[in-house]
């Protein structure tokens, strides 16, 4: 035979009725899932929204160039000193390493503008949608 811990028991004494929380479908129904406080916030400037893209575009921008520049002077010196070969193989393998690295966050940078131009957009259409609703009630 099993037997149960007493933790079962007690949880079995405990009526379902207890565990649901109350049904709110009539004020739930016209509430948006995303809090209030970031979509009702105050308008911020053009550099507040993009600041984070532009930065990151401006590293991505400057890493590129970096690894354009290392590969482009290990393809073209060349070396005849022993040391010089292996200060070469070091620049062989971190030109293209800064390559893409730069173009990752390029890319980034990039693909973040139009989510940021999108989400003011629902943003708009959503304050837009507020005052259609406090025109006509639920």
């Amino acid at each position: 035979m099993e037997t149960h811990p007493k933790e079962m028991e007690e949880d079995e004494k405990i009526p379902e009725s207890k565990d649901l929380l109350p049904s709110q479908t009539a004020s739930t129904l016209c509430i948006s899932s995303r809090s209030e406080s970031t979509w009702n916030a105050a308008p911020r400037n053009k550099w507040d929204i993009y600041h984070k893209p532009v930065i990151v575009l401006s590293v991505g921008g400057a890493v590129f160039l970096f690894g354009v520049a290392i590969t482009s002077l290990t393809c073209l010196t060349t070396s005849n000193v022993n040391n010089t070969i292996t200060t070469k193989k070091v620049f062989k393998l971190c030109g293209p390493a800064f390559l893409s690295l730069g173009l990752m966050l390029l890319v980034c940078g990039l693909v973040w503008i139009p989510i940021i131009r999108k989400k003011l957009r629902q943003r708009q259409q959503y304050h837009f949608l507020q005052s259609i609703k406090s025109f006509f009630p639920c």
